[in-house]
């Protein structure tokens, strides 16, 4: 019930905030307009503006979202508002400018530069007023919600700890009981006299057949009951609930619920890859020609990676090692500069002269963009390694990378790139950016990427 009413909450919050971005971007057209200081100096109507709202308001609840203005605490830090609302309104600002640019349009340099601290006052007032009706609200009886408290007197302390520290008065504990010594008809009572909203129950030490018996007379009563799904103990794993043709089911798992940043993720990767294939067409031609006519054999390398959960797919790479480089690979295995299963030489002898060069460059990784629009791979996420190498992890910890779909960059690449001689390294970076993942840090990951390619850096 209280994840369901904030969920309708933040949708409403989405509306009224880009609603207000909007709003705030007419405003300092209009305070613009009446310059006083340089009455001579006029713009035109915000009718000819008009349209750029069209890229303000549905920008302005994602960009909020990403900055995590929508998962703070309503009593949060109000300096962290402000930093957030002056993030969205520079991004969107930012987002203005180029579609004018592109546009061939001018809008008056001090509507561009106003806009930014009247969105943050708008927004701040907003929040404000947010807080202080939640304050008046969560000082109010009626608005609370009356519970018992059901299970071990230690789980029962534990969780109303947790209330007092999360719920800011949402909640109010009427009762404790240990469900397993609870006389029959004594929850029916406490049902009554409290006039109670709903029964909480942490189950770690009652029996089932108690758990069943409370959950039928609350059932009866039309009284709800919030079972707390802590019973398994578990390190990094995220409980979800979710249904299967009408059956409730408890998922315990370590990534990202599917949302609208993982959506914006697939389409991303797709249009990203599309584009990235057109425009960089030109160079991988060149690339193609002077593989096939520097060396003998095919244009492209092909390797069974491990993608997705570990389930093998074929990889493209241009090829820049001689055609016999997996028979010679065994003969250079003391050369190995790669700790773990990973095998990594500088200067391999098996790298042709065109391939020296491609792969300084990053040019034989191009290839792969098929693999992203073909949906085996992402523009972002760990690098696939080859299935032997996979099968050969010494620690089960390691294949937690293998959760999300592997990428053309990601973190390690950025860090220095090949220069990362430790595996364990590399995968920490991995699971860094998997524990933290969001579209955000995407888009940071492939902005840092481009001078790292372009300078070649720790690049073999």
């Amino acid at each position: 019930m209280l994840r369901r009413r904030r969920q309708i909450l933040t949708k409403i919050n989405k509306v009224v905030d880009a609603a207000l971005f909007g709003v705030a971007f007419w405003l300092t057209h209009f305070l613009r307009s009446l310059d006083v200081l340089d009455p001579q100096n006029k713009i035109q109507d915000f009718d000819a503006y008009a349209w750029l709202l069209l890229v303000i308001v549905p920008l302005t609840a994602p960009l909020l979202e990403i900055h995590g203005y929508y998962q703070r605490p309503v009593f949060g830090s109000r300096r962290q508002t402000l930093l957030i609302l002056g993030k969205t309104a520079a991004w969107l600002t930012l987002a203005v400018v180029i579609v004018l640019f592109f546009r061939k349009s001018e809008l008056s340099r001090g509507v561009i530069l106003f806009y930014v601290p009247i969105a943050m006052a708008i927004g701040f007032l907003k929040d404000e007023l947010v807080r202080t009706a939640s304050a008046h609200r969560h000082g109010t009886q009626q608005a609370r919600r009356r519970v018992i408290l059901a299970g071990g007197q230690t789980e029962a302390a534990r969780l109303e700890h947790t209330l007092d520290l999360g719920a800011f008065g949402d909640v109010e504990v009427v009762a404790r009981v240990d469900l397993n010594d609870l006389a029959p008809g004594s929850l029916a009572d406490l049902l009554h006299r409290h006039s109670v909203n709903a029964v909480m129950i942490s189950p770690r030490q009652t029996l089932f057949g108690a758990l069943e018996r409370t959950i039928q007379i609350c059932e009866l009563e039309g009284v709800e009951v919030w079972l707390l799904a802590d019973f398994f103990q578990t390190r990094i794993s995220q409980v979800t609930v979710a249904e299967i043709h009408g059956h409730p089911m408890l998922v315990f798992g370590t990534g990202k619920d599917a949302s609208w940043q993982s959506i914006a993720k697939g389409g991303i990767d797709f249009c990203g890859a599309l584009a990235m294939i057109f425009v960089l067409s030109p160079i991988m031609l060149a690339a193609a020609i002077a593989v096939r006519m520097t060396s003998p054999g095919p244009v492209f390398f092909r390797q069974q990676r491990a993608g997705l959960n570990g389930r093998p797919f074929t990889m493209l790479k241009f090829r820049s090692m001689v055609t016999n480089a997996e028979q010679l690979k065994q003969e250079l295995a003391a050369l190995n500069e790669m700790s773990g299963p990973v095998f990594k030489v500088s200067n391999d002898p098996r790298v042709t002269r065109v391939g020296r060069f491609i792969r300084k460059w990053s040019i034989d990784e191009l290839p792969q963009l098929f693999n992203v629009l073909r949906g085996e791979m992402s523009l972002v996420g760990p690098r696939p390694l080859p299935v032997d190498e996979v099968e050969r992890f010494d620690d089960l910890a390691h294949r937690r990378r293998l959760s999300v779909r592997p990428g053309l960059t990601c973190l390690w690449q950025i860090s220095g790139r090949n220069n990362v001689s430790d595996f364990r390294e590399w995968v920490r970076l991995d699971l860094e950016y998997i524990d933290n993942w969001s579209l955000w840090l995407d888009l940071k990951i492939l902005v840092f990427t481009v001078p790292a390619v372009f300078t070649g850096a720790g690049a073999r």
